[in-house]
């Protein structure tokens, strides 16, 4: 059949199912057309009739809300409240006004205001004017402001009164400076005459926004009565005549502004302003704004003509008519489910004529995209048809062999898996059930079974060579294994003999062992060797890295004889902690999940979390006395005092030798020896650093090293070509020389010079991000600089070689041409200090910014640091001295909160405590206390 003439043919299953599925569609199309058609007309006849019913339900509501305080009002007008000029007279119409503030949750206070510059309102103190005065007594129910004019001078007065107008406290307000005379409300009223509403404005006392109902009195002019209505209660009444969701009603005065809407202040009445602009068309307005259809109505307000008041209404289109987009909605779901049915219908009847030509069409057509998975045989009443899938499946499941194969050489993780799959998908290839692999020992010389499959062989055979050639070496091994096996010699690139591999020909055709047979195992087998040595070769790689890094974590710990261990013990309890963390469901571990790649990262990153310590020197790590450098100079010092003790005991003999009184030089010189045993023993005693140095200490310190003795020797000789540098430029004085007893001396100080390591933020070579201070010299070991340390034994120039060690840390990994899938090593290592409060080191990375290893790996440095029991400058805590601490941390935003829980309602403390700690350390922990805010 030429390629035109087939190009042409139209596949029967099509056909029948086109025909069905195309006449549904047509008739469903023209029934939703009709339908559609209908509810455009119905939209616009329901729209013009809801408009008309909100605009009556708006003008009902404004007089239901606004009658009754125009009513009280009118009332109040007439009372004897607008004649009286005394406080005690006006109190009188308390009840009266009470009963005005009671009839309506929309009235919030009534007053008068007088020509002479009085003024008395009535307040109800509710929930939210309870906020408004904070100080109001409890049970108050009524705050009672009170203006009057004594001598030229206002006198005000707040009374608060509870519920049945008992009054609760009298509290004078001679501040209170409120005119009402300068009221709009009261300009208004008593200029125009008849009752005002304001337009809305900010209440004087209470900060709320709203309107004011005004009268001048009947009798009494220049008094005016006021009513106040807020603007939330007026909102809430017109949230209820709400028409859908998403309607805009609004009340709009002739100047524009919103006097009362049923949506929050913010919300936007762009929409209600634009059909107001509209209004003389006297239709309903159809609108579009931000993508949405809109209906829209205004129309004037008769509830206070004198205001011309206008409401206006926006519906959206699609909340309107909802119903009738439900009826389409389920009219269209019947017509499709009537128009699958019949498809489905179709299909099956298509499918029955042309099923089995369909199907081997499709599968082969799968072959040529290299789909060798599929199944390829079908059920076909065709013979031809079914012989061919027969054949076509056998191939697809060679095919399929070889890419598994593939995959198997090309992806194998796990040495011995790797081997383990490459033996079944040969013996599968061959049709056979059984094999091994043996693997060759260069150092042993012999070959080991490394997997077998349902095959009993020797374990090791040694009488093999490395110099042995393949057939040599087949002959070999069949002196050792019986059966028919085929053998195949695995060697790597170097032709270096590295495995054999076996299989046991025993099932069809195969077991007389033919050549072609043999050079297919052969070349299959080359490139398994391959991948075996290429398996062998990372797996000796990543045990030389993991060696090379435990040889460094060793050599850290053992520079140190006071830290053994710890680079060791972060790393097992960070990973306690991580597991616990994948297992947790709860909270910021819900979702936490670790891959193997990312968790061989985060192991090599615990063990040389602390690497950069090996540059940092001994003394300052282990340093236990405030005077220790490469020793403790509390000795030097020391030798001074037994210099002045001996100057004592000098004075003395030469005042005996000069005739002076013997008695008193002897009492001089105790009280000299006296004097200088104390004064030795207390700078021995802040040299230890157990506690915190007060000033009046410090400032002793400083007394006691300005004393001096004589120094008679040169301190110029047997120097160090470093010491020399220190004092170059400095003029040796003669001798005898005078010399304090303590000094901070200029050849204590070591600039940093070149070496300043770039860690302040603004230094164009600090490429990671450091944020730290650096001290202003890389040493001093001043004496009295020392001695002075006011918290522990470490001086800020110490305490940053301390905190440079992460750093180096950093650094010192960053330069590792690391891999791509243990990129993060140098943060995960170096951000154990960090704090989640921002204020860590060396990054001051804040909490949110950190991941949940990092965070772990902090966790689980401060419980090794805070129980350890190797340290010189204090001792191993206990565990619930350890956790007491770090509980204290979490508070101070030091260590991250959800770590820590999980560390203690894990048990993950205890399990470590029993492997690590001692057992007086193992104290009884109550977990509750640190579950705790």
């Amino acid at each position: 059949m030429d390629f035109n003439r087939q190009s042409a043919q139209v596949s029967l299953a099509f056909l029948i199912a086109a025909t069905i599925t195309l006449g549904m569609v047509i008739l469903t199309g023209v029934l939703l057309g009709q339908s559609f058609h209908g509810m455009e007309q119905a939209r616009v006849t329901a729209a013009r009739t809801t408009v008309h019913q909100l605009v009556i339900s708006v003008n009902d509501r404004i007089n239901s809300i606004t009658q009754p305080p125009a009513t009280a009002l009118a009332v109040l007008r007439h009372g004897p409240l607008t004649k009286a000029q005394t406080l005690p007279d006006r109190l009188e119409r308390l009840p009266v006004i009470a009963d005005v503030l009671d009839s309506s949750e929309i009235v919030s206070a009534v007053y008068a205001g007088y020509d002479d510059g009085d003024f008395f309102l009535l307040r109800k103190i509710t929930g939210d004017s309870s906020r408004r005065f904070p100080d109001v007594p409890e049970g108050s129910r009524y705050l009672l402001q009170s203006l009057v004019w004594k001598k030229g001078q206002p006198v005000g007065l707040w009374r608060f009164y509870d519920r049945q107008l008992r009054l609760l406290e009298n509290r004078p307000l001679p501040d209170y400076n409120y005119d009402p005379r300068q009221r709009p409300w009261y300009q208004a009223a008593n200029k125009i005459g008849g009752m005002q509403l304001s337009s809305p404005y900010v209440f004087f006392s209470t900060g709320e926004t709203g309107l004011t109902l005004s009268w001048r009195a009947k009798n009494q002019p220049g008094t005016v009565l006021g009513i106040d209505v807020t603007m939330d209660d007026l909102d809430d009444q017109l949230a209820d005549l709400n028409q859908t969701p998403g309607s805009r009603l609004a009340i709009i005065n002739r100047q524009g502004d919103v006097l009362a809407s049923s949506l929050a202040k913010e919300s936007d009445n762009t929409i209600l302003f634009r059909v107001l602009d509209k209004r003389d068309s006297g239709a309903v307005v159809q609108l579009e704004s931000n993508g949405k259809d809109w209906y829209g109505f205004s129309a004037p307000l008769d509830a206070l003509p004198n205001q011309q008041l206008y409401a206006v209404i926006g519906i959206p289109s699609d909340e309107l008519l909802a119903d009738v987009w439900s009826v389409l909605a389920r009219q269209t779901l019947v017509a499709g489910l009537i128009a699958l049915v019949l498809l489905v219908f179709g299909w099956f009847v298509s499918r029955q004529v042309g099923k089995p030509l369909e199907q081997l069409a499709e599968r082969v057509s799968r072959l040529s995209r290299f789909r060798f998975d599929t199944r390829i045989r079908t059920d076909s009443r065709i013979r031809e048809a079914s012989r061919l899938s027969i054949a076509l499946d056998d191939m697809a499941h060679t095919i399929e062999s070889f890419q598994n194969i593939a995959t198997a050489l090309n992806r194998g993780q796990d040495l011995h898996q790797l081997l383990r799959d490459i033996l079944s998908q040969l013996i599968r290839i061959v049709g056979q059930e059984r094999g091994a692999i043996y693997l060759f020992s260069q150092h042993e010389s012999q070959l080991k079974l490394a997997v077998a499959q349902e095959l009993d062989c020797p374990t090791t055979i040694t009488t093999v060579s490395a110099g042995m050639d393949d057939n040599g070496l087949i002959r070999e091994l069949r002196r050792h294994v019986d059966g028919h096996p085929v053998f195949a010699v695995l060697r790597n690139r170097s032709r270096k003999l590295i495995g054999v591999l076996l299989i046991e020909m025993e099932k069809g055709e195969q077991t007389g062992l033919s050549n072609d047979l043999i050079v297919f195992v052969d070349k299959i087998a080359g490139s398994a060797a391959v991948a075996i040595e290429t398996r062998e070769l990372i797996e000796s790689q990543q045990a030389l890295l993991e060696g090379i890094i435990h040889l460094v974590a060793n050599a850290i710990d053992a520079k140190s004889p006071y830290t053994g261990g710890h680079c060791e013990r972060v790393p097992r309890l960070a990973q306690m902690l991580t597991d616990e963390a994948e297992k947790s469901r709860e909270g910021l571990f819900r979702n936490f999940r670790m891959t193997e790649d990312e968790r061989y990262e985060f192991h090599l990153a615990a063990w040389l979390h602390d690497c950069g310590k090996i540059t940092t020197p001994e003394y300052v790590v282990d340093k236990a006395v405030k005077l220790e450098t490469i020793h403790n100079r509390i000795h030097e010092i020391r030798t001074r005092f037994e210099v002045l003790h001996r100057d004592a005991d000098i004075r003395y003999l030469t005042a005996c030798l000069a005739g002076e009184n013997e008695h008193l030089a002897a009492d001089e010189r105790q009280r000299r020896h006296r004097e200088l045993q104390e004064q030795f023993a207390f700078l021995a005693k802040h040299n230890e650093g157990s506690e915190r140095m007060p000033d009046d200490a410090a400032e002793r310190i400083r007394q006691i090293g300005a004393q001096s003795w004589l120094r008679h020797f040169s301190d110029r000789l047997g120097l160090s070509e470093d010491e020399r540098q220190a004092i170059a430029g400095q003029t040796e004085p003669s001798l005898p020389t005078p010399e304090p007893l303590l000094a901070d001396r200029p050849e204590h100080r070591r600039e940093w010079g070149n070496q300043k390591p770039p860690v302040q933020r603004d230094n164009p070579a600090n490429r990671w991000g450091f944020d730290m201070e650096p001290p202003a010299h890389a040493y001093n070991r001043g004496e009295l600089h020392n001695l002075t340390i006011r918290y522990g034994t470490l001086t800020p120039e110490e305490r940053f070689r301390i905190q440079e060690h992460i750093v180096q840390t950093i650094c010192m990994l960053d330069a590792l041409p690391l891999p791509d899938h243990l990129t993060n090593v140098p943060r995960l290592a170096g951000t154990h200090h960090e704090r989640m409060d921002g204020q860590g080191y060396p990054r001051r990375l804040p909490g949110e910014e950190m991941s949940i290893p990092e965070r772990i790996m902090a966790v689980a440095d401060v419980f090794e640091a805070l129980t350890a029991v190797d340290r010189p400058y204090k001792r191993g805590k206990t565990l619930s001295e350890a956790l007491g601490l770090m509980h204290d941390m979490v508070r101070r935003g030091h260590i991250d909160r959800s770590v820590f829980e999980l560390f203690v309602r894990s048990g993950t403390y205890r399990r470590y405590a029993e492997q690590h700690l001692r057992p007086e350390q193992i104290d009884t922990v109550d977990e509750s206390l640190f579950m705790q805010p």
